[in-house]
């Protein structure tokens, strides 16, 4: 299957040869030390440092198939996103950079990226990576890989997964747990580890069109919205105490490790460490607290092409030819363990069954607002979910935080 897909994917780019050569001609010039997108007969990318191997091989076989040569630059991933939005207006910076999906309303908004022709192999992502690579109706990014959190289970603690989230707290108490389930909040809470929660109540931050998120139609203090905040304080440190403050991302980790808690709601990055711990990890989906699925966020990772690159042409070739292959996404998997984007790459992953179980979970996730509104949620958000966790009225906060955030967008 791979090799089949890769021969006719490379046979597309041979017939775009002669448009790329006309664009590589078109500019000169001597590229600085982070590149420059007038390279002549060059297409630099910026990527972060852990995977510059794993484009490699595709930057060589698309120089030897298009004669355009393909730098790969390797960047800090904190810096790459001001960088690019810095550069390009100036006419530096790469042609395409490696990125994630929730930047897209800032890059959109500063007008340094371009649209993406992904074409028929659109439907050869999973959907919410392309979901997650559209903003206001048109594709901005090559999705590469999609994140989400799960829950962990230690499965020599609890054989079984929860089929809800009081089948969960049941299995942890008849397992002798004080603590059945943890997950990470500190002083300022952190809805992004709620939100499946929430989404279970039917109250997302915002209500969708076909083109997206819509910025004018808040959702989050709905009656959903409602019932999931007096939820939230029943588990908080004057109900069940579930959910606490004073438990942050360490002393979450610590409890899963020492076996005093047998369901971690976390993400990708901390399997590694429960399995170095000796765990018997197993991968749930987040049990529901209603009749209706936990949804998490799903954070999507890809590639964006400048709107200032002269060589437009050439880069959607690279991703959509090259990258977007099942060889390459796998290669990308590798080096950082993540869902691939692309669905034969993701697959082919689940073998793996920690990947099979982030899998699951991600088939119910949605994309994380990428629009700029979004900044207006995050800065109410968190200390909302905080204060009714400490015990303050779950009514009352809810809706001051929906005023708020509406007020802010407004």
């Amino acid at each position: 299957m791979r090799v089949n897909r890769k021969s006719v994917l490379a046979a597309g780019a041979v017939a775009v040869v002669a448009t790329l050569g006309l664009a590589s001609c078109a500019s000169g010039g001597d590229s600085g030390s982070d590149g420059d997108a007038s390279a002549s007969g060059t297409l630099t990318v910026w990527v972060d440092a852990e995977r510059v191997d794993a484009l490699k091989g595709a930057a060589e076989s698309y120089t030897e198939k298009t004669g355009v040569e393909v730098e790969l630059v390797g960047k800090d991933n904190a810096d790459i996103k001001d960088d690019f939005i810095q550069q390009v207006p100036t006419g530096k910076g790469p042609d395409i950079t490696m990125g994630a999906h929730d930047w897209l309303g800032e890059l959109s908004t500063n007008g340094v990226v371009a649209p993406i022709e992904l074409g028929d192999s659109a439907g050869d992502y999973l959907p919410v990576a392309i979901d997650a690579s559209t903003y206001e109706g048109t594709v901005y990014m090559l999705p590469y890989a999609v994140e989400n959190i799960a829950v962990l289970r230690n499965a020599d603690l609890v054989p079984e997964a929860a089929t809800s989230w009081d089948d969960m707290i049941k299995k942890g108490n008849d397992a002798g747990l004080t603590q059945p389930f943890v997950v990470e909040q500190g002083a300022e809470g952190n809805p992004y580890h709620l939100y499946p929660f929430q989404t279970a109540f039917g109250a997302p931050v915002f209500g969708t069109t076909d083109e997206g998120y819509d910025p004018t139609d808040l959702q989050l203090g709905n009656e959903g919205g409602i019932e999931f905040a007096k939820w939230l304080g029943a588990h908080g440190k004057t109900g069940t105490g579930h959910f606490n403050t004073d438990v942050d991302a360490d002393i979450a980790k610590q409890a899963f490790l020492d076996g005093t808690a047998a369901f971690w709601l976390t993400g990708p990055w901390n399997v590694g460490s429960a399995i170095d711990g000796g765990i018997n990890v197993a991968i749930d989906t987040v049990p529901s607290p209603t009749a209706d699925p936990a949804s998490p966020f799903a954070g999507v990772k890809g590639f964006f092409v400048s709107a200032e690159s002269e060589n437009k042409v050439a880069a959607n070739d690279f991703l959509v030819n090259y990258l977007g292959t099942e060889e390459v996404q796998l290669d990308l998997f590798e080096a950082g363990n993540i869902l691939p984007a692309l669905e034969a790459a993701a697959e082919t992953a689940s073998s793996d069954p920690i990947i099979e179980g982030f899998a699951a979970v991600g088939a119910e996730a949605v994309p994380m607002p990428a629009i700029p509104a979004m900044g207006s949620v995050w800065q109410y958000w968190g200390i909302a979910e905080a204060d009714i966790i400490n015990g303050a009225d779950p009514v009352a906060t809810w809706e001051k935080l929906a005023a708020d955030v509406q007020a802010a967008i407004q």
